[in-house]
């Protein structure tokens, strides 16, 4: 039976994945800091789901979880770096360094420190890596400086493990969404929920489980076969046109 490990499984598109995988008959690893919410998974999903709690950026944590793995699910086949977060949305000249470093260090650190970990096993049973980007990896956009910068890091680092890992088995996609409407919003603005609704309003944006389809359905294609991106929006959400400042 295949397993998945799925970081960031407590909320959003990482949650649905992990209820997308174990329908689909997977065993499912799902990782988070909120132990609660795990555990609320676990009871919800049964024997198929093993919540590893643990923040992404502590190396040490994360170790100490993956050693404890029961046997039943120590063999990972896919790897989904879903865990990452976006801060703020001031300008750069007024944003904070801190908030920086934090997307820094989840959205790209420990992404690539959880993928060089878990390579050897991955090249070793054939696996999969789907990591999860953002359309900000191509679109800037005001306010998007650091956060759209970790995503086009995510895609890029996609496409050269594609380089450095043919010939193993091992395949890897970039998966970049729009608009989807989790808790993302909320965590950007400080908690403000009103701005989450203002964004969303009107709009029929993309969900949770419509991203963990996509996820489940690049994971089970035939393995002669790699999706190297997709880029998904609502049909709601389109390109802006280009910012044009006028003197005077």
């Amino acid at each position: 039976m295949a397993t998945a490990l799925i970081t960031g499984a407590t909320a959003g598109i990482g949650e649905a994945a992990a209820r997308a995988f174990v329908e689909a008959g997977w065993h499912v690893i799902g990782t988070g800091r909120r132990t609660e919410r795990l555990e609320a998974l676990k009871a919800e999903l049964g024997e198929r789901f093993h919540g590893a709690v643990f923040d992404v950026r502590d190396e040490a944590a994360r170790d100490a979880a993956l050693d404890a793995l029961p046997a039943a699910f120590r063999d990972i086949d896919l790897l989904i770096n879903n865990a990452g977060l976006a801060l703020g949305l001031k300008p750069a000249q007024e944003a904070s360094l801190d908030q920086w470093k934090t997307m820094i260090d989840t959205n790209i650190t420990a992404l690539v420190s959880v993928t060089h970990k878990l390579l050897p096993g991955l090249i070793a049973r054939k696996g999969a890596i789907i990591n999860l980007s953002s359309v900000a990896a191509s679109y800037p956009y005001p306010g998007g400086n650091a956060y759209g910068a970790t995503k086009s890091f995510v895609r890029q680092f996609s496409l050269n493990l594609r380089s450095d890992l043919i010939g193993t088995g091992v395949r890897v996609t970039s998966i970049e969404p729009g608009m989807v409407e989790t808790e993302f919003t909320v965590v950007r603005t400080g908690g403000d929920q009103a701005a989450s609704d203002k964004l969303y309003g009107g709009v029929t944006p993309m969900t949770g489980e419509d991203i963990a389809e996509t996820m489940l359905w690049v994971a089970t294609l035939p393995p002669h076969m790699n999706i190297n991106t997709i880029e998904l929006m609502p049909v709601n959400q389109a390109f802006s046109p280009f910012l044009v400042h006028r003197e005077g």
